[in-house]
């Protein structure tokens, strides 16, 4: 099997052109890669707290997943770039393969330093996984066709998020918390075999090592400092020299790198990309919609865990409904936008659902009915869905097809930094929120009498930390100077506080989600191309075949 030249006028793809059958078999091993990709945050994330227990570094908590955060951000379009010059195949078989070696040796590690270096090592490969596979997508399928395929991307990570919890709470309850990290072997090697013997790599004509090292160390340089800054502010204070000399320094940089890309013989991140109206309007809309995806999903297992006491796993469960929504909606929305060319609408719409069911939380206490709970979540996740296709697919519909690559792997970069800086605020938000004057008023409101509960914060009880797992230290030893007939009141009101303070920091999704529905305004709906315009594909690729196939 091999990729075949392109005949000027030609009605089919100009890139990989193989059978119906191995289409879907190339399909397949991608997504079985982003399912590796996913399924380690789901299943890595809840377990967290019993690694970090075990390699006593609790003070190192974060940096576990800085390190994947930070190598896995910088990569992504250095991957989308060379995926372009040098084709899918390699940056993507690259990238499987410093995955899986960064996995092994994280169910290696004896220490905690060890497990944040080899999750860096994880990162560099993670780096490649999303923005490569939708790319191959594109590859393979013409914008007309792709909508229905990118689809099953949002219900990937549907399912992973299904997945990952249970099997990361059976592994380490059952066999050690270090085959959280092995399980990804066997499925990132079944991944790497099928995409190394099925996708041919396809190549520019004349490309040649010609790596954009100014614009690579220049992004790096602007990207690690204000994601590091952002991991510092999650404890609220903005002021903090790390937090405002990392986003000092990221500014500093950021100037550099557009001056590097402006002199870049073949730069990283063309800046020409921005003066295309839908890569700029897809990438502001993404940008403000991680928001609300990014709270949602991070604090709705929170309040399961503090206030209905659910485990990490079950919490995980408890977000069936918006996940369900998220599915439908993902695989629905690409079918829509393939069988009707149409999309702008349907992302205006997706834009306010988001926002319509991120500010029904606002109302979340903590007597909510589950049956409001399962409704909001569902709205919300049917409000995801479609951004997690449709961006990509119109960005790569309006761009050069040799650009592709590295249009992806852009919208991707903006989609992560977006996810880190919605968290951040969100996180700030809450904890400006969860002030003792509100705990006091809802433990008065509970039925406690006046004179137990303190006018200020007593001594050593830190609000943020110790509400997030009501039985902390100074929350059980605040509880104990309490009679014993007054603690329940006491934590119904605790729950009652932390559940209005989690529903106001909601809003900062609902407003975020409400701008990104504008930006989606702005949009041009480009006809959605049946094929690759053939001169451009014959000008620029090169088909080389796969030596493994058949």
């Amino acid at each position: 099997m091999e990729a075949l030249p392109v005949m000027s006028g030609s009605t089919t793809h100009p890139a990989i052109e193989v059978n119906q059958r191995a289409r879907f078999e190339i399909l397949f091993a991608v997504l079985l890669g982003l399912f590796l990709s996913a399924l380690d945050q789901t299943i890595v994330g809840p377990v967290l707290p019993t690694i970090v227990t075990d390699l006593r570094g609790a003070d190192l908590y974060t940096w576990v997943v800085t390190a994947y955060l930070l190598t896995s951000t910088v990569t992504i379009p250095v991957y989308g770039k060379l995926s372009d010059l040098y084709g899918r195949r390699p940056m993507l078989m690259a990238g499987i393969v410093l995955f899986l070696a960064g996995s092994a040796l994280s169910g290696l590690s004896q220490s905690m330093w060890q497990l944040i270096a080899f999750r860096a090592v994880q990162g560099l490969g993670a780096g490649a996984l999303f923005p490569i596979s939708l790319a191959v997508i594109g590859d393979l399928f013409t914008p007309a066709e792709r909508g229905k395929y990118q689809g099953l991307f949002g219900a990937v990570f549907g399912i992973a998020f299904l997945v990952g919890p249970f099997l990361g709470g059976f592994l380490t309850d059952n066999v050690s918390w270090h085959w959280v990290f092995y399980v990804n072997v066997p499925v990132g090697l079944v991944s790497l075999y099928l995409i190394w013997h099925l996708l041919p790599t396809v190549k520019r004509e004349g490309s040649r090592f010609n790596l954009d090292v100014p614009g690579v160390v220049t992004l790096t340089l602007a990207i690690v400092p204000v994601l590091i800054a952002l991991t510092l502010a999650e404890n609220g204070d903005w002021t903090a020299p790390g937090v405002v000399g990392g986003f000092l320094m990221g500014i500093v940089f950021l100037v550099a790198f557009v001056l590097a890309e402006r002199r870049a013989e073949d730069p990283v991140i063309p800046l020409g990309l921005f003066r295309n109206r839908t890569f700029t309007v897809s990438a502001i809309a993404t940008f403000l919609a991680t928001f609300g995806f990014a709270t949602a999903i991070i604090f709705l297992p929170l309040w399961f865990q503090v206030v209905q006491n659910a485990s990490s796993t079950a919490s995980g469960y408890d977000l069936f409904p918006f996940l369900f929504g998220l599915i439908a909606s993902s695989v629905v929305s690409g079918q829509v936008v393939s069988r009707t060319g149409h999309y702008k609408w349907l992302l205006v719409a997706s834009m306010a659902i988001l926002a319509v069911g991120l500010a029904l939380f606002v109302n979340l206490r903590a007597d909510t009915p589950d049956t409001s709970l399962w409704l909001w979540m569902a709205v919300a996740g049917i409000g995801v869905g479609p951004m997690m296709a449709i961006f990509t697919l119109i960005v790569q519909n309006a761009v050069p097809f040799s650009l592709l690559g590295t249009a992806t792997s852009d919208l991707t970069l903006v989609r992560q930094i977006g996810t880190s800086v919605g968290l951040t605020v969100a996180f700030t938000l809450f904890e400006n929120n969860l002030t003792w004057g509100l705990l006091r008023t809802q433990i008065v409101a509970a039925g406690a009498p006046a004179a137990y509960v303190p006018t200020t914060t007593p001594a050593g009880f830190n609000i943020g930390q110790d509400l997030t797992s009501v039985g902390g230290s100074s929350a059980t030893q605040f509880l104990t100077q309490i009679p014993a007939q007054l603690q329940p009141i006491f934590l119904d009101g605790f729950h009652q506080a932390f559940s209005i303070a989690l529903g106001n920091s909601m809003w900062i999704g609902a407003v975020a989600a409400v701008i990104a529905c504008g930006a989606s305004l702005l949009l041009h709906e480009l006809p959605l191309r049946a094929t690759h315009p053939a001169e451009e594909a014959a000008a620029t690729l090169v088909p080389v075949p796969v030596e493994a196939a058949d």
